[in-house]
C-alpha cells in the first residue's frame, strides 16, 4: 500500500457517486437490457460506497503507521478518514430510518386497501377500490397487495387486465421493491454535494421494465401497451409500484420489435463485465495491497 492509496480510493468514490452515474443515463443501450442495466447500477452503487470506506481505512492506517507524517499527508488522508466516516454514518442511518418509514407507510397502506377494497371477478388476486382515476398498483412487501380502481377496469379490455395484473404480480414476486430501497439507502450514504439522483430514478424505470417483460411474456406485447397507455397518467402511492409510473412512453416504445444489429445478449454480457470489474478492480488493485501490508505489519510484531 503506497500513500496515494486513500488519494485514489477517495477519487474514485467521488467519480462514481456523481459523473459516472450522470454519464450513464444518458445511454440507450439499458432499455434493450434492463437485468443487465440494474445489476451495473448497484455495482456503480456499492463500489462507490466500498471505494469511499476503503480511503478512510487505508488512511488511518497509513498516518497510524508512519513514523512521522508530513503535513499535507495529515490533510490529504484526513479528508479520506472523514468522508468515510460521513458515509459510513449515513449508511447505517438511512438504512435503518428508510426502512422504518416504508414499511410503516406500506402497512398503513394495506390496512386501508384492506377496508374500503373489494373483491372482482374481472381482476383474480386483487383488491379492487372505489376511486375516482384509473390506477393500479402493488403495495410491496412480505403480504403484498395488488390493488385495481374500478374505473380501471371499466376501461381496460379482459386482456389488458391481465398485462396489469402480471406486471403487479412480477414486483412482488421479485421484490422490486427491496432493489429500490437499496438504491435509496447507498444513494443518501454520500452527502448531497457529492451524490446524484440519476442511479434511483434509473433503478425506478429499470424495475418497471423487467416488470413489463414478465407482462409481456405472459399477455402480449400489444395488451401491456394498451394498458401502459391508458394508465399513463394513473397515480402510485408514495412506496408503492406501479403500472402507469416511470416514463410509460419509452416503455411502450421499446415492446415493439427491434432492429438494432447489435445482439442484445452481447450488450448485456457487456454489461455484466463491466459490473464485475468495478467492483473486482478497485479491491484487487487497491484493497489487496493494503490488506497484505497489515498482516505483515501484524506478523512482524
Amino acid at each position: 500500500m503506497t500513500e496515494s492509496t486513500p488519494v485514489v480510493l477517495l477519487v474514485l468514490a467521488l467519480l462514481l457517486a456523481g459523473p459516472v452515474p450522470a454519464l450513464l443515463a444518458r445511454s440507450s443501450w439499458p432499455v434493450r437490457v434492463p437485468r443487465a442495466a440494474l445489476v451495473l447500477w448497484q455495482a456503480v452503487a456499492l463500489a462507490a460506497v466500498l471505494s469511499a470506506l476503503g480511503a478512510g481505512a487505508s488512511a488511518g492506517s497509513l498516518v497510524v503507521g508512519h513514523p512521522s507524517p508530513p503535513w499535507w499527508l495529515l490533510v490529504a488522508h484526513g479528508a479520506s478518514l472523514l468522508l468515510t466516516v460521513v458515509v459510513a454514518a449515513r449508511l447505517l442511518w438511512s438504512a435503518h430510518t428508510l426502512g422504518t418509514a416504508l414499511r410503516a407507510r406500506r402497512r398503513r397502506q394495506r390496512h386501508v386497501v384492506d377496508l374500503v377494497g373489494r373483491s372482482d371477478g374481472r381482476a383474480p388476486g386483487a383488491v379492487v377500490v372505489d376511486v375516482a382515476p384509473p390506477l393500479a398498483y402493488c403495495i410491496p412487501g412480505v403480504r403484498s397487495r395488488l390493488v385495481v380502481s374500478a374505473p380501471a377496469l371499466d376501461s381496460l379490455a379482459p386482456a389488458e387486465v391481465d398485462a396489469v395484473l402480471a406486471h403487479e404480480r412480477a414486483h412482488a414476486r421479485a421484490r422490486h421493491d427491496l432493489v429500490l430501497e437499496g438504491f435509496g439507502v447507498l444513494h443518501n450514504a454520500f452527502p448531497r454535494v457529492v451524490r446524484s439522483s440519476v442511479a434511483l430514478e434509473s433503478a425506478s424505470g429499470l424495475v418497471e421494465m423487467l416488470a413489463d417483460d414478465a407482462a409481456r411474456r405472459r399477455s402480449g406485447a400489444v395488451p401491456l401497451a394498451r394498458a401502459l397507455a391508458r394508465l399513463a397518467h394513473a397515480p402510485v402511492p408514495a412506496g408503492a409500484l406501479g403500472s402507469g409510473a416511470v416514463t410509460p412512453a419509452v416503455r411502450i416504445r421499446r415492446l415493439a420489435p427491434s432492429s438494432s444489429g447489435v445482439p442484445a445478449w452481447l450488450v448485456a454480457t457487456a454489461a455484466y463485465a463491466v459490473a464485475v470489474a468495478l467492483v473486482v478492480v478497485p479491491t484487487v488493485a487497491v484493497a489487496a495491497p493494503w490488506l497484505t501490508a497489515l498482516s505483515r505489519a501484524a506478523g512482524l510484531s
